[in-house]
């Protein structure tokens, strides 16, 4: 038999929180391996996961396609994959999740079918998966409604899971194929990179529906077949057509996460200058001020360095950014000083974000900025601190002057760690929770991913008993895995256009807080900048 191209078109990273369950770096590594052609990343309502595959999909030499997929509320309610064709339908795919998000509590969403506007994913191809089970008039209705919203962009999408009913439900898909015209394509339902995942991809649906592995019944899934799986295997499961059509769709999505463009906002130069222009200004305009009876030769020399870099490398914006921030903040006497590597430049002093005096201390502008590092990708990162009790003044105002549309903090990836893993396998697998307790307290009996075997004796663990080499084993895979997201500690990114056709926006957990998706190793992945407004609460009694 002939071994099929393939590219796998649905796949869940452990970034849909307690459903899928490898690393996205793990998910491309092995379909790399399988010799697949592609590999969508579509995780639930979110991109969270899709710059790790990025990075990961460069160094194999692997397409990666970006994309999303919804539980839609209906009659007949279905699974919706959407897949970006292009740099629009990507940003209008993003948008989409931003939408549902802000539309929701933190880490919910709701999607109605009536309320999906084709319009709105414009550039996106689609992916439907009726629910298994639904009789052969309501799998025509899923097919029916996607002739008419999606014509051309849209396709039922065939999972072939070895069910006992996988002959029946791929009978009542041709059939709609047959009525409707909407065509057929191979697609895996893909929660995991290998089988062996089966027992960390049970475990986390115990702990998403709040009950023991034994009480878990129908929500498990029957088998261990949603992994990456052979094209020789495939090609054993799938009409040759079926795989060939999802080659096809791989072939129309053109889209990399290399072709986003960031912008800094341009509120923070007046009318008929520019930013390299309005830099220097300001600079040697602070510098009058730092040296009222004359620039030091070697200082103005440090300037013109420094200027001439910034400029190079197009870093103005940037500089000009922070300076807006800090004279806000000192313009409501709000305490607040600039501090790490920035440290290092003269245009921060002369520019009142830093207090180290170039004259009187010896400084490297290389060790803030310099052409080498920015040629590794690598962007200048000025943390600011305010005074802890009045540094949401200096949030809010950030939000009020950019809107939320283009201003938005960093999110940071809430990781499972020794004592939250024991717990939830312990819980899982039904153990005494109190024995279980005894060991994730017991942070010294821990050795890497996995307790000692000491911990296992003195919690009263048989270190010989299946079970609990089934908890060691589940517990070392689970450690790292992202929990949820939650937000960094002051981390903005602000944006000349709108920030969610780049990345998703969603609420944060406190009032008035709005997060992008991605962490600061995702923007620095990407090379994207970010502002740190941090708190300190020595500023604070300082002003006291």
């Amino acid at each position: 038999m002939a071994i099929p191209r393939y590219a796998e078109l649905w796949c869940l990273s452990n970034f849909s929180f307690l459903r899928g369950a490898s690393h996205a770096e793990e998910l491309v590594e092995r379909a790399h391996a399988l010799g697949y052609s592609a590999l969508a990343i579509t995780d639930e309502c979110s991109m969270a996961g899709m710059v790790r595959a990025h990075v990961a999909a460069k160094e194999a030499g692997l397409k990666l396609i970006a994309g999303a997929q919804f539980d839609v509320e209906a009659d007949v309610g279905f699974t919706f994959v959407l897949l970006a064709r292009n740099l629009n339908g990507y940003g209008n795919l993003c948008e989409f999740i931003t939408g549902l998000r802000r539309s929701s509590e933190k880490g919910t969403y709701q999607l109605h079918r009536d309320g999906i506007d084709a319009t709105r994913i414009a550039d996106c191809l689609v992916l439907a998966a009726p629910r298994r089970g639904s009789s052969q008039q309501q799998v025509t209705a899923v097919a029916q409604w996607l002739a008419s919203n999606f014509p051309g962009r849209s396709w039922l999408a065939v999972a072939r899971l070895r069910l006992l009913d996988d002959e029946m439900w791929l009978h009542r898909l041709r059939i709609a194929n047959l009525e409707t015209g909407v065509p057929l394509v191979a697609a895996g339902d893909v929660h995991m990179h290998v089988r062996s995942r089966k027992p960390l991809q049970d475990v986390l649906t115990s702990t998403r529906i709040g009950v023991p592995l034994t009480d878990c019944g129908y929500a498990l899934q029957p088998n261990a077949e949603r992994h990456l799986r052979t094209r020789l295997r495939l090609a054993q499961l799938y009409a040759p057509e079926l795989l060939a059509e999802a080659e096809r769709i791989a072939d129309l999505c053109d889209f990399s996460l290399d072709e986003l463009r960031y912008q800094y906002p341009d509120e923070v130069v007046p009318a008929g200058e520019t930013h390299n222009g309005y830099l220097r200004r300001l600079t040697y305009e602070g510098a009058g001020r730092r040296w009222p009876e004359g620039i030091p030769a070697h200082v103005q020399h440090l300037i013109e360095h420094e200027l001439t870099l910034i400029e190079e490398l197009k870093f103005a914006p940037y500089f000009l950014t922070v300076y807006d921030i800090v004279a806000f903040a000192r313009s409501r006497g709000i305490l607040c000083q600039g501090r790490g590597s920035a440290a290092n430049s003269v245009v921060c002093f002369c520019l009142g974000v830093t207090e180290v005096d170039p004259a009187r201390m010896s400084v490297l502008f290389e060790r803030f900025i310099s052409r080498e590092r920015a040629a590794l990708g690598e962007v200048p990162d000025i943390d600011i601190d305010f005074e802890h009790e009045r540094r949401e003044e200096v949030i809010q105002w950030l939000y009020s002057k950019y809107g939320r549309d283009r201003a938005a903090l960093t999110a940071a990836v809430i990781t499972y760690r020794p004592r939250s893993v024991i717990r939830d396998v312990g819980k899982a697998l039904g153990f005494d929770l109190a024995t279980v307790d005894a060991l994730a307290s017991s942070h010294q009996y821990w050795d890497g991913r996995q307790p000692r075997t000491e911990a296992l004796e003195a919690a009263g663990f048989a270190e010989n008993n299946l079970a609990v080499q089934q908890l060691m084993l589940i517990t070392g895979q689970l450690i790292g895995f992202p929990r949820h997201l939650s937000q960094h500690t002051g981390g903005f990114v602000l944006t000349h256009g709108p920030l969610a056709r780049m990345v998703p926006i969603e609420n944060a957990s406190m009032v008035d807080r709005t997060v992008i998706e991605w962490d600061k190793d995702d923007l620095d992945a990407l090379g994207l900048l970010k502002v740190d407004v941090l708190a300190l609460g020595m500023l604070t009694a300082i002003r006291k």
